[in-house]
C-alpha cells in the first residue's frame, strides 16, 4: 500500500469533498497518510481528521511562515498537546526565506525551539526549507534530534541530498519530480538510495503531471512512484513497497 507522508487535508480546498476523498483512499491503494500541521488554527481540524480516519497520522508543528504564532504564552500549550496527542512527528518546521516575513531571526528561533522539542519527545521532524538550504542544513546539524526525519518537498542538489542521507535523514519526493523543469529533483530521485526516499504530495499543492496546476491529492501518488521507477530503472511496485517500509520505520507505524 502507498504511504503518503505529507498532506494538508485540513485545507479549505477540501471543504466540499474531504470526507468523500478520505473514505475512498484504501480502495485506491493508499494505506497511510501523514497529516502535516502548519499553523496554530489548523490543529483542531487535523485532530478531527485523524480521529475519524485511523490511517491518518498526526504531526504537530508550526511552519516557518507562521513562526509568529508560536508565542511564549502558547508554548506550554503546544508542549502539552505533544504529550497528549502523541504525534508521529514534529512538523512541518524549518526556514522559508522566499519572502521577507516573518523576520528571519523569528523563524530561526522557532525552528530551533521545535527541533529541541523533537529531541525532548524523541520524535522525528518534518523539515520545510525554501531559499534557505545552507542555513537549514547547518541548524539541523547542530540541533539534530536522534530520530532524524524527512526533508520535505526537497528542492536542492543531489550533493546536498546526499549530505542529508549521510546524517540519517530521508528525502521527500513529490509531484515536482514529474515536471519538465524538475531536473534537480529527478537527479536526486535517481541518485540517492531507495531506502532514503519517501513519497509525498504536499496536497493540495504541487500536483504531478498531467494534473499540474490542479488541486492535488494523495490519489496522484502513483504518478510520482512511476516517475521515480522510470528514473531508477525499477518497477513502480518496488518504489511503493520500499517507500512504505521507509515511512513506517521513520514514523514508528506498524
Amino acid at each position: 500500500m502507498i504511504f503518503e507522508t505529507h498532506a494538508h487535508y485540513d485545507d479549505p480546498a477540501y471543504d466540499e469533498d474531504r470526507d468523500y476523498l478520505l473514505s475512498h483512499m484504501a480502495e485506491n491503494g493508499i494505506g497511510h497518510i501523514v497529516c502535516a500541521s502548519a499553523e496554530w488554527d489548523s490543529f483542531e481540524a487535523i485532530f478531527d481528521i485523524c480521529n475519524r480516519y485511523p490511517f491518518c497520522h498526526l504531526t504537530l508543528g508550526i511552519h516557518p511562515s507562521n513562526s509568529l504564532e508560536l508565542t511564549a504564552e502558547r508554548r506550554p500549550v503546544f508542549e502539552a498537546l505533544i504529550k497528549d496527542k502523541k504525534p508521529v512527528a514534529i512538523g512541518e518546521i524549518g526556514l522559508d526565506y522566499h519572502y521577507d516575513e516573518p523576520p528571519r531571526e523569528v523563524q530561526r528561533e522557532a525552528f530551533i525551539y521545535q527541533l529541541k522539542l523533537a529531541k525532548e519527545f524523541d520524535l522525528p521532524v518534518i523539515i520545510h526549507s525554501r531559499d534557505a538550504a545552507e542555513e537549514t542544513f547547518e541548524i539541523i546539524k547542530e540541533y539534530m534530534p536522534p530520530k532524524k526525519g524527512v526533508i520535505h518537498c526537497f528542492s536542492s542538489s543531489l550533493e546536498l541530498a546526499s549530505e542529508y542521507v549521510k546524517l540519517g535523514f530521508l528525502i521527500g519526493i513529490g509531484g515536482v519530480v514529474t515536471f519538465k523543469n524538475g531536473k534537480k529533483l529527478k537527479e536526486v530521485a535517481a541518485g540517492i538510495p531507495l531506502e532514503s526516499i519517501l513519497l509525498e504530495t504536499d496536497c493540495p499543492y504541487l500536483a504531478p503531471v498531467p494534473h499540474r496546476g490542479e488541486r492535488n491529492s494523495s490519489l496522484y501518488i502513483p504518478l510520482i512512484a512511476e516517475e521515480i521507477a522510470a528514473l531508477r530503472g525499477i518497477t513502480k511496485d518496488r518504489v511503493i513497497e520500499a517507500t512504505e517500509a521507509n515511512a513506517k520505520k521513520l514514523f514508528n507505524i506498524e
